[in-house]
């Protein structure tokens, strides 16, 4: 099946690609959902805005497939678990079937959409919602696919992914001026998340929203190329999560 691949730059969004190309299926595109410039701190409950500005590059010069990107013009209005259009457009899930719908009208050959689920089924009903409205099949192969601490040990060893913090919860737990920008591969290996797990239940895999990330590599599927930080600025916004750009 030929799939678009929707991406946030996150370890998730990445690794989800990586096994629907291993399932056999054929990625044509890459598809994200960005923050309006001038509103970049506004929260949404269904796409990870940190690190928005990194996914073309990482789409066009890493891995080589067009790109296709909308602006997040929608609000997170109806928070039910079951999503249903109401028809008036002002929800942030009619961006994605809008950015869907012109990705179909460039690319009919597409069946199918990938994303990077785990265990949020607001997010997953939602994009199953809008797959359905335009007759694709959605392709979740991380959702719920093992414990957290097991998930994030195939996405780093068998995905072979490099990925570093772009953002963070407030403590207890990570600190922005201390672990933002750090290797994620590292902290694992040095223990730092299994404790944060023992101590305050936080989830190893960031899913509680503990912390969002960005590839740098992903050798798998970055074929042309990889990213490199040449300089970072931490940002605390009006949460006072931190931010890494």
């Amino acid at each position: 099946m030929k799939f678009v691949a929707l991406l946030s730059g996150g370890k998730d969004s990445i690794y989800s690609t990586l096994k629907a190309i291993q399932n056999g299926h054929e990625l044509v595109c890459c598809a994200h959902l960005a923050p309006m410039q001038e509103n970049t701190e506004e929260e949404s409950y269904m796409y990870q805005t940190a690190g928005s500005e990194v996914v073309k590059t990482q789409v066009e010069e890493c891995i080589g497939v067009p790109f296709y990107m909308r602006e997040i013009h929608g609000q997170s209005k109806i928070k039910s678990l079951v999503y249903e259009n109401d028809g008036d457009g002002s929800d942030e899930v009619e961006d994605l079937y809008i950015l869907l719908e012109q990705i179909q009208a460039n690319h009919p050959e597409v069946e199918g959409v990938s994303s990077g689920a785990i265990l949020s089924t607001y997010q997953r009903t939602r994009i199953e919602h809008v797959c359905s409205r335009l007759n694709l099949t959605s392709l979740s192969y991380m959702w719920r696919m093992s414990s957290q601490r097991s998930l994030l040990d195939s996405i780093l060893d068998d995905g072979e992914i490099e990925a570093i913090l772009v953002r963070v919860a407030c403590p207890p737990g990570l600190m922005p001026y201390r672990h933002l920008g750090k290797s994620l591969r590292d902290l694992r290996d040095k223990g730092l998340l299994d404790h944060l797990k023992d101590k305050w239940g936080m989830h190893p895999a960031g899913e509680g929203g503990e912390y969002e990330t960005m590839v740098l590599d992903c050798p798998q599927l970055f074929k042309r190329g990889r990213l490199v930080m040449d300089e970072t600025e931490i940002i605390c916004d009006s949460n006072d999560d931190g931010v890494g750009i």
